[in-house]
């Protein structure tokens, strides 16, 4: 299986990227904004799971979610943010994020989200 991991934040990255290779999915790539996760799409072929912030320069997560979905890409995507207001997680839903980690997060909780979207081995 191969992840995405986009956040501006290399030790989230690395804490999203363990937890990820704690459930053995190994193959995973990070980006540190959302254009280069965009980029990363378009260039590298398709992933099976994006895993992203919302909060970064350049693009943020939200911008993103609405680029891929407004081109038709069907990725499962989990957006892991500190923005908890319900308004919030609203209107992530509805710009096409499948699911939503609150940070601070349990690796448990990530798990069970990954498990609910994609098949882990």
């Amino acid at each position: 299986m191969r992840v995405l991991v986009v956040d501006d934040s290399g030790v989230m990255r690395k804490i999203i990227s363990r937890a990820l290779g704690e459930l053995g999915i190994n193959e995973v790539e990070e980006a540190a904004d959302g254009q280069l996760a965009l980029d990363m799409m378009t260039a590298s072929g398709p992933f099976d799971l994006l895993i992203t912030d919302w909060n970064m320069p350049v693009m943020n997560g939200l911008e993103l979610v609405q680029s891929l979905r407004g081109s038709g890409c069907a990725v499962p995507i989990i957006m892991v943010t500190t923005k908890s207001e319900k308004e919030a997680v609203l209107q992530a839903i509805q710009a096409g994020v499948n699911d939503y980690v609150i940070k601070p997060f349990e690796r448990d909780m990530l798990r069970l989200k990954i498990e609910r979207l994609v098949p882990v081995a």
